[in-house]
């Protein structure tokens, strides 16, 4: 007989959600909300130094804000996560005979017999902290955050956001008017945004092209009527 030689089966999987998130909150954010108030001045002002101080000046505020953002949200997670641990371990010491009524349905949705029911109710309760653990995830959803969530989210949408703000502002620091470096930061912007819309639909599972036109679009309409505005209140 043949020797069987197991394979591992490959499988490709997203492992680092939490961190595309981020990036994805803070590039595309990055990349319109600077573009936007570039076209915005570019529309009021004459001197592509003017925009240039003011895109800077938005970047590192919108950086610092993006960032306590994700900042406070991770830091929302842990203490969400916390709270309900202290609540669960206080019911399986005050109410166990509920907590384990609650294993028991849990099991019976999995479709677990009687017999076994009982059988991993009395396993899974044997040890406090396996059994909280357990609730924990199939009771309430609720898997450990990492406790350097909160910091390294703060981190990655600030770097994020920053470097997606200097693609359109890039364009001003090499056109003499505010008009041209407002054409080329345009052409650029929208590449990037169709690239970027494009990947992170794929990474997504969303239709690419569809994610491509939708993440210019936004940025196209959040420029327009920024421009729009400006020159309103110029002509006011």
């Amino acid at each position: 007989m043949a020797a069987y030689h197991q394979h591992p089966h490959p499988e490709e999987h997203l492992t680092s959600s939490a961190v595309l998130q981020d990036i994805v909150i803070g590039l595309s954010d990055g990349l319109t909300v600077p573009f936007a108030l570039a076209a915005g001045l570019s529309g009021a002002v004459q001197s592509s130094e003017l925009v240039i101080t003011a895109g800077l000046a938005e970047i590192v505020a919108g950086s610092i804000a993006m960032g306590l953002g994700g900042y406070l949200s991770g830091r929302t997670e842990l203490d969400h996560y916390a709270s309900e641990l202290r609540r669960e371990y206080r019911e399986v010491d005050e109410v166990p005979h509920v907590e384990r009524e609650e294993v028991r349905e849990l099991l019976a949705d999995m479709g677990l017999s009687p017999a076994t029911q009982e059988q991993a109710v009395r396993e899974l309760t044997a040890d406090r902290d396996q059994w909280v653990k357990f609730m924990m995830k199939y009771e309430l959803g609720l898997e450990q955050p990492d406790p350097k969530r909160a910091r390294n989210s703060a981190a990655t949408i600030g770097l994020a956001y920053a470097l997606g703000g200097l693609i359109p502002l890039s364009a001003y620091f090499a056109t003499a008017t505010p008009r041209e470096g407002l054409g080329w930061s345009a052409v650029i912007t929208l590449l990037c945004l169709l690239v970027f819309g494009y990947f992170r639909s794929r990474l997504t599972g969303q239709p690419p092209f569809w994610g491509a036109l939708k993440m210019a679009g936004i940025g196209a309409v959040a420029a327009a009527a920024a421009f729009g505005v400006a020159r309103l209140v110029e002509g006011l």
